[in-house]
């Protein structure tokens, strides 16, 4: 069984342009991610896939493998699809390009279950962790998600869940992680497939396979890492670095 990550690495970003390319230590964010990916020992290969010259150049650089995406995308899951389409490999984990603090054993978490999963029922997995701040459950710019008695997705949203009616009812809200393990299959099954009506409203690609009846197992993990979406984030993302350097 051929495993492999593959990085999204897209340059324009809406609330930070170029972020992938600004310094977190002695190395860019994309460069510190790739680097991070290949430290796990976890896989076949590792591709970044990006839309920017500049960001081949590193990886490049670094001996990574980049490839140039063939043409514009909504998602992340689009882009790695069109990448890995020619390729003999059985899963793809996707790694976001902004997530240089990735923990092994969650990458490893979700290997598990596609490998153990013998008769290929499920499609995809991916991390959930528990919201312990409040603020972050009406927070837009986090995804919840909610799942059945086997872990299995329900529902993703941008809207607080689950509405509690009665706000005494000790009821955890978990915000979904965007690293995914896909079957290759299933990952360019959902590349043919047309944009779903929840996916556009929500703006939440794995709802395309929530509407497709496809199976994603959530694993609960303690490792929520630091997305850098904002400037913000970066120097964050910086102390952290620092200090565990």
């Amino acid at each position: 069984m051929k495993i492999i990550a593959v990085i999204p690495a897209r340059y324009e970003a809406k609330r930070f342009p170029g972020k992938l390319l600004k310094k977190l230590g002695n190395k860019t964010i994309i460069e510190q991610t790739y680097l991070a990916a290949l430290s796990t020992g976890l896989f076949d290969d590792i591709y970044v896939v990006t839309d920017d010259e500049k960001i081949l150049s590193l990886i490049d650089k670094v001996g990574g493998k980049a490839i140039m995406s063939k043409g514009n995308f909504d998602c992340g899951s689009d882009r790695i699809a069109s990448a890995v389409i020619d390729m003999d490999v059985d899963i793809v984990l996707n790694i976001q390009g902004d997530e240089p603090f990735i923990n092994k054993s969650s990458l490893s978490a979700l290997i598990d279950v596609l490998i153990n999963d013998k008769n290929n029922e499920i499609s995809l997995a991916s991390l959930m962790t528990k919201i312990t701040d409040p603020k972050l459950i009406d927070d837009p710019n986090t995804v919840k998600v909610i799942f059945d008695n086997e872990n299995f997705a329900i529902y993703f949203s941008r809207f607080g869940l689950p509405f509690k009616r009665d706000k005494l009812l000790p009821l955890k809200s978990y915000k979904h992680i965007g690293v995914y393990a896909f079957r290759k299959n299933a990952l360019i099954e959902f590349y043919n497939q047309d944009m779903t009506p929840l996916e556009k409203s929500e703006k939440i690609e794995c709802l395309r396979y929530i509407e497709n009846r496809k199976k994603i197992k959530m694993i609960l993990t303690e490792f929520e890492g630091i997305s850098i979406d904002t400037p913000a984030d970066l120097e964050f993302a910086k102390l952290i670095w620092n200090n565990n350097e």
